[in-house]
């Protein structure tokens, strides 16, 4: 029976690609296997909608005919010729076999691992994303930050293993040791086994024989933890640091990873351009016409800038070394744009020498 993939997950047939992806994103969130109260069929269904509906070619075949009739195409090599093949689609050419309905893509789901070559992937913790809002300076010359955040972390009592400390560990009774569990179904086609992460320890293969106070013998608990970050120099706004492993723990597995979106607020003077930091420098005509000796406060503290008799207005004075720093402890520079001042009104003596001035053909 074809499914209804626009059904499976709650969007209508002119949905865009975006709304697809949201609808998946919320969909996977809610049914992951992992999580608690997750659906691992619904999950299955959820991810088989998607990839049809995420991808043009699939879609159109999909939305024209019930069905997509090409390829997986571009993955690894399979084992006995599976590569690229579309299960799911095979199963609806099939339809009924002696009265019982078949669902290839179901018989098939799950076992990526094994036409992979055996390969299983690693459960991971969920990933964590937060945005941090900093200070212009600190954009350029770089800081250090400490955090709060409130997740699942390694348990500190019993370091992760679940048992309360000191004492032993036992083998699983549900896996026997191996951290894995085999399972095999039976089709009109064969037999297919499946290997998957053994839920009762996890994957570790033993159990503790007394179960931790803390964790219960999870081997995580809830916890707030403090997380230092290292702001580069230079970070442009809206730019994200990745810390591997500062995410969600898992027992069993690897922790997720922190993603830290930086937010850089705005400075009353300075601007970035690239290594380069550019101000505005008000200048009177008087002083544009003769020249003159402003002091500028920079980053770096107060700074001296001369400038040129006869300067025009939007002219850039650079300043060398005094820009953002870059690569092997060199800094870009500061480019100081010239804006001469006009006076809105003059007094009379003023006006008279503004029309000597213009006698003189300035």
């Amino acid at each position: 029976m074809s499914k209804d993939y626009y059904q499976i997950l709650g969007v209508e047939k002119k949905a865009s690609k975006d709304d697809v992806k949201k609808a998946f994103r919320k969909l996977a969130h809610k049914y992951h296997p992992d999580k608690q109260g997750g659906d691992e069929t619904k999950f299955k269904e959820v991810n088989e909608a998607y990839s049809v509906l995420s991808n043009d070619k699939k879609r159109a075949e999909y939305d024209a005919y019930g069905r997509v009739f090409s390829g997986a195409g571009g993955r690894g090599q399979g084992a006995s010729g599976f590569e690229g093949f579309d299960f799911s689609n095979f199963a609806q050419g099939f339809g009924t076999q002696g009265g019982v309905e078949f669902d290839l893509g179901d018989i098939f789901s799950g076992f990526g691992d094994i036409f992979a070559g055996g390969r299983q992937r690693e459960r991971r913790g969920h990933d964590i994303s937060i945005d941090l809002e900093i200070d212009f300076k600190d954009a350029v010359f770089g800081t250090k930050r400490e955090v709060i955040l409130t997740k699942h972390s390694i348990c500190g009592h019993c370091s992760g293993s679940g048992a309360e400390p000191g004492s032993n560990m036992k083998t699983c009774p549900t896996c026997n040791g191996q951290g894995k569990i085999h399972e095999t179904r039976q089709s009109f086609i064969g037999t297919f086994s499946t290997v998957s992460t053994c839920t009762k320890c996890h994957g570790r293969g033993k159990m503790p024989e007394k179960e931790c106070v803390e964790c219960k013998g999870g081997g995580v608990t809830r916890k707030q933890e403090e997380i230092a970050i290292t702001i580069p120099p230079g970070i442009e706004n809206g730019e994200m640091i990745r810390l591997t492993g500062a995410g969600e723990a898992i027992a069993g597995g690897a922790p997720g990873d922190l993603y830290v979106k930086v937010h850089v607020r705005k400075h009353p003077v300075f601007r970035k351009g690239r290594s380069d930091l550019l101000m505005d420098l008000n200048v009177k005509l008087s002083d544009a016409l003769l020249g003159a000796t402003y002091g500028v406060q920079t980053l770096d503290g107060a700074l001296d800038v001369k400038v040129p008799a006869g300067v025009s207005h939007g002219e850039i004075l650079r300043v060398k070394g005094k820009g953002v720093p870059v690569e092997s402890g060199r800094r870009g520079d500061l480019l100081i744009t010239i804006k001469i001042e006009l006076p809105g009104k003059l007094s009379r003596k003023a006006q008279k020498l503004i029309e000597e001035l213009k006698e003189e053909g300035i």
